[in-house]
């Protein structure tokens, strides 16, 4: 039940931290940030060489968090192809009988490799693909339907390099794609869809303004890289005031109405209002 419940967790999770495995130190202090999930990096943010001993840190210092902790991290391990995948695989093995909250796969292309990934894991494992090229937006559909997959991830700035985009601060170039993950999303069923990060740590005005954008696109998440960042994202998914007490009057009007549509502040109010008003209730009490 633990894992259910954790998972569940996971699913309505904001707000995902990166922490650099090779930095044992900082995942204590990165799981009391306030971040809903906590991102232990093996990939990008270990140079080649670090990789075997940030891999070993990892593992000795996973053992030292409580059950609810492990629950709350998530591990980014190397792309299938990569020199370091198999020995990661291996240690993620073990990882995931511990109670590991989820893996993060990079450069998620091809729904038969994250298929594999899963098998390797075993049946507890919980799989996040990162899209991070087009190839990957091409497989988004299978890698969404793939077996244990609960979010998809967005990684924009490595899409952008290899789509060969050059956005504007707004990112509108983007649009497109990002829809791409919110809907292959839906159409599996899966939670809604994680965004990238925002590499300006010190920019909380951009970093709102970006996940403001994400709220708005149907995603449910974003990726932090900093600390500073944690309480600006929480806040841009979380339902305000006046959202929860116009949801609040919708979901009261609707049963005084006794479930038909009826007019709210001068505007009619039908199902599909209806259920944005219910969501905006479950999202506060998710929380």
């Amino acid at each position: 039940m633990l894992d259910i419940v954790m998972n569940t967790a996971l699913a309505s999770a904001r707000s995902f931290l990166f922490v650099p495995a090779n930095r044992p130190e900082r995942y204590a202090k990165a799981l009391a940030s306030g971040a809903d999930a906590v991102i232990v990096d093996l990939e990008d943010a270990i140079a080649p060489a670090d990789k075997p001993l940030a891999r070993q840190a990892l593992v000795q210092a996973f053992a030292g968090l409580d059950a609810a902790q492990r629950h709350r991290v998530l591990v980014r391990m190397n792309a299938v192809g990569t020199p370091w995948h198999a020995d990661d695989l291996a240690a993620l093995r073990g990882l995931v009988t511990q109670g590991v909250g989820a893996v993060m796969l990079p450069k998620a292309e091809s729904a038969a490799r994250l298929a594999e990934v899963a098998a390797a894991l075993g049946p507890a494992c919980v799989l996040l693909p990162l899209i991070e090229s087009v190839a990957g937006l091409d497989a988004v559909n299978a890698l969404a339907a793939c077996p244990r997959v609960l979010r998809l991830a967005f990684g924009h700035l490595d899409f952008q390099a290899d789509a060969g985009l050059a956005c504007g601060p707004d990112e509108s170039e983007l649009a497109p794609v990002r829809l791409a993950l919110v809907l292959a999303s839906r159409r599996a069923a899966l939670a809604a869809p994680v965004d990238g990060i925002s590499p300006g740590t010190q920019d909380a005005d951009q970093l709102a303004l970006d996940a403001a954008r994400s709220r708005r696109g149907g995603f449910g998440g974003k990726l932090c890289i900093h600390p500073a960042q944690v309480a600006v994202v929480n806040a841009a998914f979380a339902p305000s005031a006046a959202e929860l007490d116009w949801a609040r009057r919708v979901q009261a009007a609707f049963e005084a109405a006794g479930g038909g549509v009826f007019s709210l502040d001068g505007r009619m109010v039908d199902a599909p209002v209806l259920r944005l008003a219910q969501r905006t209730l479950a999202q506060a009490c998710a929380r």
